[in-house]
C-alpha cells in the first residue's frame, strides 16, 4: 500500500517537476553570452598581429531598429494585425516549443488588397549585408528575412523596374533603379541613380520585438507593402527563425538555421509574396508555388 502510495505521489508531482528543471535549463541566451565570454578570454590571451581581428562576433553590438529614417518609419507603420505584446510565452517552454506556438499563431501571409498591372515597386528599406552577424544571436533586426534581389523582379517577377531608396547625408533620399535584365545573363541588368522614386508602390521590413523572443533564440520579422500614395497597408508577411548552436562548435557552427514560414527555392521569404499582392502588369510570369499561409 505504501509503495502503491509512493507511486501515485510521483506520478502527480511528476509534471511540476520537470516543469521546474525546464524553468531552469541555460536558456540560448545564456548560452550565446557565455560562448561570446569564452571568445573574449582567447582573444586576450593573445598576441595579435598588425591589423588582425579576433573575435569579430564578439565585437558586434544588438540591432538598434530605431537607428535609421527608414529603420524608424518601418516601425512606426501601424498595421490590422499586429503582434500582441504578450507572445504566449509560458515559463517552461523549450524553444522549439516556443517557436513552434509563434508558428501556429503569429507567422503566414496577411493579404488586405492587391493590385493588378503594376509596373514597377520600390525596396523602402535596404538590408545591410552581413557577416558575422550570422553567427550572433542579437545583431540581426530580422533573422528570418532577406532580398531576393532586383534580377528576381524585373526578369522573373515581371516588373518593368525595381527600385531601392538610399538615405544619403550630402543628398537626402535617393533611389537606384534596376532595369532591363533578360534572365540569363547579368551583364543585361541595367541601373540608374535617380532623385525620385517613380513607383506607388512601395515594401519595407522590421524585426518584431518582445521581451521573450532572443533570449529563447528566436527572432521575427515582417515584411509590410504599402501603397504610398494613399499610406495604405496592403499586405503583411511575417516570420520567424530559430538560433541553434553547435554544444562543441560554439559559434563556429551557430545560426539563423529553422525558419517558418519555409523558404522557396527562387525569391527567399518575401519575392512570391510580394509578386502575389503586387501583382505585375507582364503576364510572363512562372506560377506561384510553395507555402501559401494566407490569413
Amino acid at each position: 500500500m505504501r509503495k502503491q502510495l509512493h507511486s501515485t505521489l510521483l506520478i502527480a508531482l511528476l509534471p511540476g517537476l520537470l516543469s521546474a528543471c525546464l524553468s531552469f535549463a541555460e536558456t540560448p541566451g545564456e548560452r550565446f553570452r557565455k560562448a561570446i565570454k569564452g571568445i573574449e578570454a582567447a582573444c586576450a590571451k593573445r598576441k595579435l598581429d598588425p591589423n588582425e581581428v579576433c573575435g569579430g562576433v564578439a565585437k558586434l553590438k544588438p540591432a538598434d531598429p530605431l537607428a535609421t529614417e527608414e529603420g524608424r518609419f518601418a516601425h512606426s507603420i501601424k498595421i490590422p494585425n499586429p503582434v500582441s505584446e504578450d507572445s504566449g510565452y509560458k515559463p517552461g517552454m523549450t524553444p522549439e516549443q516556443y517557436l513552434d506556438h509563434l508558428c501556429k499563431t503569429e507567422a503566414g501571409e496577411f493579404i488586405y488588397k492587391t493590385v493588378e498591372n503594376v509596373e514597377g515597386i520600390t525596396l523602402l528599406r535596404p538590408r545591410v549585408k552581413a557577416n558575422y552577424e550570422y553567427s550572433h544571436l542579437f545583431a540581426f533586426e530580422d533573422p528570418f528575412g532577406f532580398e531576393a534581389g532586383p534580377a528576381f523582379f524585373v526578369s522573373l517577377g515581371g516588373y518593368t523596374y525595381y527600385e531601392t531608396a538610399s538615405n544619403s547625408i550630402e543628398q537626402g533620399p535617393t533611389y537606384t533603379r534596376y532595369f532591363g535584365y533578360d534572365g540569363r545573363s547579368p551583364e543585361t541588368l541595367q541601373s540608374a541613380n535617380e532623385a525620385q522614386r517613380k513607383s506607388r508602390y512601395g515594401y519595407t521590413w522590421r524585426g518584431v520585438v518582445r521581451p521573450h523572443d532572443r533570449e529563447n533564440g528566436i527572432g521575427g520579422g515582417e515584411v509590410i507593402l504599402v501603397d504610398l500614395e494613399t499610406n495604405d497597408v496592403l499586405a503583411v508577411h511575417r516570420g520567424y527563425a530559430q538560433f541553434r548552436m553547435d554544444e562543441r562548435m560554439g559559434l563556429l557552427k551557430a545560426g539563423w538555421q529553422k525558419r517558418c514560414p519555409s523558404i522557396q527555392a527562387t525569391g527567399g521569404p518575401h519575392g512570391h509574396f510580394i509578386l502575389k499582392v503586387l501583382k505585375p502588369g507582364n503576364r510572363n510570369v512562372p506560377r506561384v508555388g510553395g507555402h501559401n499561409a494566407t490569413k
